[in-house]
């Protein structure tokens, strides 16, 4: 695909085996923020393993879907747009046929992604979002599954095979003895499976988030975030053996299924736990990064494409929260003599997430002071953001939390200790604080905390103000200084310079 400088609103139409999916990003950037999104569920890839040809009504569907998504795109303002078509329509006799009519009422050609490209766009989309990944991609459409090794921020070559679930529910006429059958066989030709044994397995699709939201309700797990939910391998195969041995009547019933994947939801399961067997896989981790991000990113220029998605993302919401976005890297700066080496010392991690936490400081303040400290916490366990893991982002929060309230502990969640380590939590505590006493001593403006500094010594810490600034040191100054200083297990001091 081309890449194109990022102007104005971008969109995708995903025409897929199953829906019809039409997403609309505020632009085509690193941390790319959704403003709309559609789907329906036409069912184009219904019927073809049996009869070779696109489903009569899926393509009726399909095609109204388009005509809408045309008109929303006029009333968006969407000058950018993207419609990609997948497994079904490249695989069925009338396939041509079904993008001439699509292609007149888009008014411009549609991509057909071929098996390779479609394998290597979902596996980037996951890259884009999880740039650490290492292991093996699985993106679980209606008509196909791809499957792409990553590693070292790169996909590998990997495979196309016909196992989504409109696919083996029509190829075994709806029986799950028959289409584990079809699924065994397939796997069982993946001799290249034997050098991803034991690594994570990375799932996309909609089916098998639907899966995780199940995992989750059964844990009664506080943050309902799908991005970098981690599944241990043992538990995905339990939860799919339970969602194949139940009925429709059953599947319908459960809160967190979606009405519109419970016929897919056995036959999604069991290629699951299938793939969680072949590959002797650690763990499953869920990724809402997948095809519609990938074709983003494709399309992102090289600058925008190396930014850290973390940090883009925070500075998103900074810009739109925060009174001085720009704030944040002098946080970062100020604060860094506190996770210097001899004090508490950081990794490149943890630096990395000092930063994010620095940037988000000021996201709550518009709120009533009695609030501000869940609503900043609130905010950042529910940000749309990519680049970090769950307890990554409950660190986050937590330094939200305590930039607030000092040393109290938040409620509103309920106990969330237990997902954090102790030194995580000494670190956003102690980070917290140091925020706390930025934001009174600088008065929340810009320039002021440059011209100060920590001197920390092993027994003591002393913050340095130039004479200029003396009157800015007051009472509260003084109060939240000694409250970092005993969380350093330190005391407190204040020198005046010139």
């Amino acid at each position: 695909m081309n890449r194109g400088k990022s102007g104005g609103r971008f969109g995708i139409v995903d025409v897929g085996s199953n829906s019809v999916r039409l997403v609309v990003y505020e632009a085509a950037e690193r941390n790319p923020v959704l403003v709309f999104n559609e789907k329906v569920m036409a069912g184009l890839g219904r019927s073809l393993a049996s009869t070779g040809r696109l489903d009569p009504k899926g393509i009726n569907r399909a095609l109204e879907a388009l005509r809408r998504f045309m008109a929303l795109r006029e009333q968006i303002g969407v000058p950018q747009l993207v419609v990609a078509a997948t497994a079904a329509v490249r695989d069925a006799e009338d396939g041509a046929e079904f993008l001439a009519k699509a292609e007149e009422i888009c008014g411009f050609k549609i991509e057909l992604l071929s098996g390779i490209d479609e394998a290597r766009l979902s596996a980037q989309g996951v890259l884009s979002g999880i740039p650490e990944a290492d292991g093996l991609v699985g993106d679980l459409g209606g008509g196909s599954l791809e499957l792409v090794p990553v590693s070292a921020g790169k996909p590998g070559p990997g495979a196309t095979l016909p196992l989504g679930p409109l696919r083996l529910i029509d190829l075994a006429h709806g029986s799950l003895a028959e289409a584990e059958s079809v699924v065994d066989r397939a796997l069982a030709e993946q001799d290249w499976f034997k050098d991803f044994q034991g690594k994570r397995f990375y799932a996309v699709g909609g089916v098998w988030r639907n899966l995780a939201r199940i995992h989750m309700a059964q844990r009664n797990y506080p943050i309902h975030v799908l991005h970098q939910y981690v599944i241990p391998a043992r538990d995905a195969s339990d939860i799919s053996r339970v969602i194949e041995r139940l009925g429709p009547k059953s599947l319908a019933q459960i809160p967190d299924v979606s009405e519109r994947r419970v016929e897919a939801l056995p036959f999604g399961a069991l290629v699951l736990d299938k793939l969680i067997a072949a590959l002797k896989a650690k763990e499953v981790v869920v990724s809402a990064y997948g095809l519609r991000e990938g074709i983003l990113f494709d399309r992102l220029d090289k600058k925008e494409q190396v930014k850290d998605p973390l940090i883009a993302g925070c500075r998103d919401l900074a810009g739109r929260l925060a009174r001085f976005p720009q704030h944040g890297d002098e946080f970062f700066s100020w604060t860094a003599p506190i996770f210097a080496e001899g004090v508490l010392g950081e990794t490149a991690g943890e630096e990395r997430l000092r930063h994010a936490g620095c940037i988000l400081a000021d996201i709550g303040w518009y709120v009533h002071p009695d609030y501000r400290a869940h609503h900043a916490m609130t905010q950042i366990l529910l940000a749309p953001f990519s680049g970090i893991d769950h307890p990554g982002r409950l660190y986050l929060a937590r330094v939200g939390y305590h930039r607030h309230e000092g040393r109290g502990e938040p409620e509103l969640l309920g106990n969330l200790s237990g997902y954090l380590t102790e030194r995580e939590h000494e670190r956003a505590l102690v980070l917290g604080l140091a925020l706390r006493l930025a934001f009174t001593l600088s008065g929340a403006t810009m320039g002021m905390l440059p011209k100060t500094r920590f001197d920390i010594g092993k027994n003591s810490v002393t913050l340095v103000v130039p004479k200029k600034y003396e009157p800015l040191v007051g009472e509260i100054v003084a109060k939240r200084l000694s409250a970092l200083a005993r969380a350093l297990g330190r005391k407190s001091n204040i020198k005046v310079g010139k």
